[in-house]
């Protein structure tokens, strides 16, 4: 086993793989940039290493400074958390020539599924449904109608090495591929320093659904269950849970064996996640496709670990020390619910603007556990500390269990109206106006949900029935208690002096 691991990411990932790494008896170390000298993650840590200013390309995604933090401090292993280097085969592959080991997949594996047209092709070779498209070079514009023409509209033009709900355009006529085609490719060089562009399917009233694999080096491989995701604004998630309200038990073998044949077929190993688009229009479950892998950890990860109780980041560890799973598929299961709201610095009463600044006051929810539910609070940042500018918006991830759907979803409202930020504006009152819509708590989601309940933006949410009845009683009380004062003496003795 690992004697010293090396963090190379910050904020509330960084201090979630301190606190299993400590409780597996490792050191740690931290790196950060000037903007932040003073975070959780660089106290929590054992030691910790300035990597430079705060521009990320500067520091954070500087992978020559973080492989000499590491050897410096003679850091054993590296754990890219999510984002920056994490997904970089470059990195991964730059670890093992320095002799350090990296907590995550093979680089070639990154590589294979690093290319949306590449991972594809791979995906329809190992049996993976795969939605209809056209994944060779398209040489312009023309060529695209023609090629989206004969898909059949409407169709998804994506950069092919895009992410993050970036180089994607919907395309319902040829007019929209002609007036798309050119800007989406151009995002894509711009983002990605790839213009390559493929064309697909557009499936309507779609599911965003990711499955969780893990793998260990020996050749085992396993699924562990499903989240559903499909509630995003603007691409980007917002509520996960899991397991899905859609998906059956029958969906869920076949959805995981397709992972398990795709994660096989590029010699996977660690954590990672298989997304999939789902047709929420077909109820027989069987329009599913694949979208991506993410060869990382996922930000989700939580409500996985809250229905299985186990410690990915500790498995991801003890794969990347040369260990065998000590579990078989046979032996996943998977109990309650776990939902997760992601806590940003943005406000919603304003476009969702970022939003910046000191935590005048941070004061999340009392974190608990017992047979009737759990709160976690995963977060990275603390009362006094600084939302930067520099990095993604995200406070915290709130995650609650409990053995239902329905009580997993009320834990969230509690919790949520439990969350104290003064400070920066947050998007506290959009999800749990989220928890509350009764769409939502109805489990009939696709990935059109915000924008369709929410088509000109959030201006609050609405009182609830349980309100608006207490209203009506109150005001009817009212009433009444004023009808009652005016057949009262004091009523009688004015109308006596009335002429």
């Amino acid at each position: 086993m690992f004697q010293k691991i090396l963090i190379a990411n910050r904020g509330e990932i960084a201090c979630r793989v301190i606190r299993t790494a400590r409780a597996m008896g490792i050191a740690t170390v931290a790196v950060y940039s000037d903007a932040d000298a003073g975070a959780p993650h660089v106290r929590l840590a054992d030691e910790a290493v300035r990597l430079g200013p705060a521009p990320a390309a500067e520091s954070y995604l500087k992978a020559e400074l973080i492989l000499a933090a590491a050897k410096a401090t003679g850091a054993d292993a590296i754990h890219p958390g999510y984002g920056f280097l994490s997904e970089r085969e470059s990195f991964a592959r730059a670890c093992a020539e320095a002799g350090v080991a990296f907590i995550g997949p093979p680089p070639a594996a990154i590589a294979a599924m690093g290319d949306k047209i590449e991972s594809k092709k791979l995906a329809k070779a190992a049996g993976v449904n795969v939605v209809p498209g056209y994944l060779g070079e398209i040489a312009d514009t023309e060529e695209a109608v023609r090629i989206a023409t004969d898909i059949g509209f409407p169709v998804m033009m994506k950069a092919s090495a895009g992410g993050g709900g970036k180089g994607m355009r919907l395309a319902w006529s040829e007019a929209d591929v002609r007036e798309g085609f050119e800007a989406t490719k151009r995002e894509g060089l711009a983002s990605f320093g790839d213009d390559r562009v493929f064309i697909e399917k557009f499936i309507e009233s779609p599911r965003h659904i990711e499955i969780q694999v893990l793998g260990d080096s020996h050749g085992n491989i396993v699924y562990l269950g499903e989240r559903e995701c499909s509630v995003q604004r603007r691409h980007q998630k917002v509520v996960e849970e899991a397991p899905s309200p859609f998906v059956t038990p029958e969906m869920r073998r076949a959805m995981g064996e397709q992972a398990v044949a795709l994660a096989r077929a590029v010699g996977y190993y660690s954590a990672g996640t298989v997304e999939l688009i789902v047709s929420g229009a077909d109820t027989t479950g069987k329009s599913f496709y694949f979208l991506e892998m993410n060869t990382r950890l996922q930000v989700e990860h939580p409500v996985t670990e809250e229905i299985t109780g186990l410690d990915l980041v500790e498995q991801m560890i003890r794969v990347a020390a040369g260990e065998k799973l000590a579990f078989g598929q046979d032996d996943v299961t998977l109990t309650g619910w776990a939902i997760e709201n992601r806590v940003y610095a943005e406000d919603p009463y304003r476009g969702f603007l970022p939003s910046t600044g000191r935590l005048v006051r941070y004061n999340p929810p009392a974190e608990h556990s017992d047979d009737d539910g759990r709160v976690r609070v995963d977060d990275g940042v603390a009362e006094g500390g600084e939302v930067s500018m520099f990095y993604d918006p995200m406070i915290a991830k709130l995650v609650t269990w409990a053995p239902t759907r329905e009580a997993a979803i009320d834990a969230q409202i509690a919790a949520l109206d439990a969350f104290e930020i003064v400070g920066p504006g947050t998007n506290i009152d959009f999800v749990s106006a989220l928890m509350q819509h009764p769409r939502f708590r109805s489990g009939a989601l696709s990935t059109g949900f915000i924008a369709e309940e929410y088509p000109d933006g959030f201006q609050g949410a609405p009182a609830s029935e349980n309100l608006t009845r207490t209203l009506a009683a109150v005001a009817a009380f009212a009433a009444t208690a004023e009808a009652d004062r005016g057949d009262g003496p004091g009523a009688v003795l004015s109308l006596k002096h009335n002429p």
